[in-house]
Formats: structure tokens, sequence, C-alpha cells
């Protein structure tokens, strides 16, 4: 049964995890994509949620860096090859979720003939950047 409701009731609901719809088209249901537990978060009185946008064209490679916070990467399209220090290299395909730890030297590229597209959402300190590079060879810290 579908049942209208007004923008409180809707607000109410997502407490629940489900919300309730405005139209009679139905219920909007969530989907969950992952869920895991990090640390390295934020320990400020404010932090700053980020949301970007990154394409990575065949062939690119991005910097060696590390973040200071964990990064979660969406992937939308094509292929990410992520390399982090000490670990095997972990490919993330289209439709998948991974969370980059903090604190680790790592490096990306799209070794795929596509693009790779992806979101990333990023919790950090106000104005902390969004990556630090690494000098190869360093250890993470």
């Amino acid at each position: 049964m579908h049942e209208k409701s007004d923008v409180q009731t809707m607000t109410a609901g997502l407490t629940v995890g489900v919300t309730r719809s405005a139209q009679d088209s139905g219920m909007a249901k969530l989907t969950p994509l992952h869920r895991e537990i990090v640390t390295g978060l934020p320990r400020t009185a404010e932090q700053e949620v980020r949301v970007l946008f990154a394409t990575l064209l065949p062939g690119d490679v991005t910097p060696y860096h590390s973040h200071r916070f964990p990064v979660t990467v969406y992937m939308i399209e094509g292929a990410f090859t992520l390399e982090l220090d000490d670990k095997e290299p972990v490919v993330i395909e289209a439709g998948q979720v991974y969370v980059e730890p903090a604190g680790i030297n790592m490096t990306g590229r799209n070794n795929g003939n596509t693009p790779a597209r992806m979101a990333l959402f990023y919790v950090c300190e106000p104005d902390a950047p969004f990556a630090d590079p690494v000098a190869r060879g360093a250890m993470a810290g």
C-alpha cells in the first residue's frame, strides 16, 4: 500500500532506513552499496564532507601519495588499479566500492582501454588537502 507523506514525516522516515514517498508511485528503498568500519576519521569539532568525480583516461597514473583520512571510491565506469604499499594491487571495477585507507602510500592507474570514471567520498578536517605527495621509497606514517 502506498501512502503520501509530508516533508516532516519523510525526513523522520530516513531514520529507519526507508524513505516515505511524497508521490503515489511507491516507497523509495535504500540500497546499501558498501559498509565498512574505518579508523582515521577526523576528530575535530568540525568536519568537511567532500564528494569528487575523477576520470583517468587509459594509461593515466596518479602521483604517488597518501591520504590523511579514508577515501571511499565508487567506480562508475571502467576499472581502476590501486597499488598500496605492502599489498597486492586491487582492481576496482564499475559498480564496486573500495575504501582507501588513511596513512598508506599508494598510486592508482587505468590499465584498461576505456576511461575509468569514479566518485570519491572523503571526510576531512576543514580545508585539509585531499592527498599528500610522497617521495618513492618513503615509509607510510
